[in-house]
């Protein structure tokens, strides 16, 4: 325990990076653009300029969906998720952007208005090479930021919205080749065509590597089936998973996969479920509430079905911990990973507390499990449930104070619903836990 030394998350070296690369992009149109004389000539560089780097931006957006352990481990796969929608929605701004720019440009170039704008497009697409293609992308791009509203994703099945999110594969592909083949920057700067070939193809690289051949060799190695199903509470179960040498695929308590089991009706639906007990050699288990079509169908697997598992991802681990203290933080299902972290955690009696939110004492799952846990090593085991009345518990800064004195010298590891996560991590910092020692992963499906 003394020798307890904190993995740093690399997120503010790779924002640099990120914004020196976008530095690098402005940089390359300063360079290529002599002067701006005109109105026509100011509009069209606008274009150029968001042409490029939505075209920058494009590829940090594959490279977010590559599942690269360095990011899904070390920067936390929550915080990538956020990096994602957020690049994708700055993406599809510049995109929009860029066609409207170019195209008001090049009708203004030919004598046109503004009001002409869409024959422009129509004749541009007829008459450039690959702008055909780029149409294309560009309506998948609309499609996909479409479908990524938070109101419309909320209607939409997982599967749905996850299976529509994969065509920006198709979207970014098809837009590719009209930047080198129309795109004034890559046509005078061959050295520019170079690096973005290069960026593309690196990225391109990665997600082959990550996305389709390293879950293949894991599991042509590992070959798991669910060995049994059980039910903790109602509306909750347990999957055991069997396997071969499953020590050797390097999880850890408070990791999570992303599981596909090859049952009818569940062959093309990929969800993520964190591990809910320490890794064994021989066994990995899951617990899922029922809130959807795939973790309520989770009940029906029958034992010997064929699992397709990727991973481990997360960062949610011993690794982050600064402090011989912990208290651990879990909301509702969020419990998964906690409970695995509270059997592993190294600590002597008195050095770990588990606080457990759930609406009634009927759906603190696994309770059985944590309370010999905790008796076992001497741990502090507290639940916060709703009041026969339907009263909420008092999670705030003072009252966390009351139930821990030296709550400020803790670390916190948290996991459960975002506005779960955010009202506690709020009451934390109230009560004087460095934003630097709370540790949290937080998913909204």
């Amino acid at each position: 325990m003394r020798r307890i030394r904190p993995r740093r998350s690399p997120a503010v070296p790779l924002l640099l990076v990120v914004a020196a690369g976008a530095v690098g992009v402005l940089w390359l149109w300063w360079h290529n653009t002599p002067s701006i004389a005109d109105d026509t000539s100011k509009i069209l560089n606008a274009g150029r300029i968001t042409g490029l780097l939505a075209g920058y931006l494009m590829a940090l957006v594959v490279l977010q969906m590559a599942r690269v352990p360095a990011l899904e481990r070390r920067v936390g796969s929550d915080r990538v998720a956020r990096w994602h929608a957020m690049s994708g929605r700055y993406t599809l701004c510049l995109v929009l952007a860029h066609v409207v720019l170019i195209m008001w440009g090049y009708a203004l170039q030919a004598g046109r208005s503004l009001g002409d704008i869409v024959q422009q497009t129509v004749e541009s697409i007829d008459q450039l090479p690959d702008m055909g293609k780029a149409a294309i992308g560009t309506g998948l791009f609309v499609l996909i930021g479409l479908t990524s509203i938070g109101a419309v994703r909320r209607r939409l099945p997982y599967d749905t919205w996850y299976h529509v999110h994969l065509l920006t594969y198709a979207a970014v592909f098809l837009t590719f080749w009209h930047q080198i083949t129309t795109g004034n920057d890559f046509a005078v700067e061959p050295t520019a065509k170079t690096v973005w070939y290069a960026l593309y193809g690196s990225v391109t690289a990665l997600l082959v590597w990550y996305r389709i051949l390293t879950p293949i060799r894991l599991n042509l190695r590992h070959r798991m089936r669910v060995e049994a199903v059980i039910e903790e509470t109602p509306g909750i179960v347990s999957v055991l998973i069997g396997g071969r040498k499953l020590h050797r695929m390097g999880a850890e308590a408070g990791q999570f996969f992303r599981w596909r089991f090859l049952a009818p009706g569940m062959r093309f639906s990929s969800h993520p479920y964190s591990l809910s007990a320490a890794p064994r050699p021989d066994m990995l288990r899951i617990t899922v509430k029922a809130i959807g079509d795939h973790s309520t169908r989770l009940r029906e697997l029958r034992p010997g079905t064929r699992v397709w598992a990727e991973g481990p991802y997360g960062a949610l681990t011993a690794s982050r911990r600064s402090r011989g203290k912990v208290l651990l933080v879990a909301g509702g299902v969020g419990i998964t990973p906690m409970r695995a972290l509270f059997e592993t955690l190294p600590g002597a009696a008195g050095d770990l507390t588990l606080l457990y939110r759930a609406n009634s004492t009927q759906d603190l799952a696994l309770w059985d499990e944590l309370a010999s846990i905790a008796e076992e090593r001497g741990a502090r085991l507290m639940y916060a449930v709703n009041s026969p009345e339907g009263e909420r518990p008092d999670i705030s800064a003072d009252n966390l104070r009351r139930k821990i004195p030296d709550i400020d010298r803790h670390d916190v590891f948290m996991c459960g619903p975002p506005g779960f996560a955010q009202s506690v991590y709020e009451a934390l910092r109230g009560a004087g836990v460095p934003a630097r020692r709370i540790h949290h992963e937080s998913f909204e499906m």
